[in-house]
């Protein structure tokens, strides 16, 4: 999807509802400018490298601080962890990517967040255009009470992308590593699934539109063992094609599974940001070190 569309597409979101587009009456796109970042000096060819780029990003809800001046950079192609105590803010920072906290009338936004060179917050910018592009996974797998195949399909329907439409659902479905158990059943309703399976239908819903970075708040949480050592074997292959970012409890699955990983403390504050081995075995704040060796949290 081009920046343009991001910026002036006019359909409808089913993860917006009371958002709108704002696209320009003449059918002009709304702003010129490309979601690439341009120029040749170092600092951009870097830049060109880091998918989201948070810079002194503050959100509140009403007079509750929930982040404080985070600035980090998630690169492309990679997974990023994001670990804490529980009300430290990294599913605010997550919904924040993809402007979800939009949904939400007390909740406010300062600072700067970019997404391939664009400032997300700007007046220009679609949320709805925005979401299509960075998908999300919620803690608790959210199957539409349809079929397996039209779970699939709903988000490419509602952007008129039916051409091939059945090699498209089963692309999905082989991509989420769901296709072998549900082939035969497609018409099957997706509640009829087992836990496992209906988050990696999710998953497949998320990325049949081809979104280029995949949010995951929590996504193995109420799976058991087993399905979600899946999910987890499923992040390190998406990774390949997306742009990951997993919040996760679980440390020791961060450890497994990320490349970098961010730790968040009490009172939205990003601690410290790194590779993700780094974090673990020589962190550079004790805060952190604490936190890892189960002193708190």
């Amino acid at each position: 999807m081009t920046q343009n569309e991001m910026t002036s597409d006019d359909s409808t979101d089913p993860a917006a509802v009371g958002t709108t587009a704002t696209p320009d009456p003449s059918g002009e796109p709304l702003v010129d400018q490309s979601i690439e970042v341009d120029g040749t000096d170092s600092s951009a060819q870097a830049g060109r490298e880091q998918v989201i780029e948070a810079r002194d990003l503050n959100v509140f809800y009403g007079d509750v601080q929930a982040l404080q001046d985070i600035t980090m950079s998630i690169p492309e192609n990679q997974v990023t962890a994001m670990i804490g105590p529980s009300g430290c803010g990294k599913s605010t920072f997550l919904r924040s990517i993809n402007r979800m906290n939009d949904l939400i009338d007390t909740a406010r936004v300062d600072g700067e967040l970019y997404f391939e060179g664009k400032n997300i917050y700007d007046d220009d910018v679609d949320p709805v255009a925005l979401r299509r592009r960075i998908g999300m996974v919620f803690q608790h797998p959210n199957p539409f009470p349809k079929s397996i195949y039209d779970n699939v399909a709903y988000g490419l329907r509602i952007q008129d992308e039916t051409e091939n439409l059945d090699q498209k659902v089963e692309t999905a479905l082989k991509r989420a590593a769901l296709w072998d158990e549900v082939e035969d059943q497609l018409d099957k309703s997706a509640l009829d699934l087992s836990g496992g399976q209906q988050q990696r239908l999710c998953i497949a819903r998320a990325i049949a539109v081809d979104p280029d970075v995949i949010l995951m708040d929590e996504p193995a949480s109420a799976l058991d063992p087993i399905a979600t050592s899946k999910i987890e074997d499923l992040i390190e292959e998406l990774a390949e094609e997306f742009t990951v970012v997993i919040v996760t409890h679980n440390m020791q699955q961060a450890a497994r599974i990320s490349d970098k990983t961010a730790v968040f403390l009490t009172g939205g504050e990003l601690v410290e940001f790194g590779d993700t081995q780094s974090i673990f075995e020589n962190p550079e704040h004790q805060r952190v070190e604490d936190y890892i060796t189960g002193k708190f949290g």
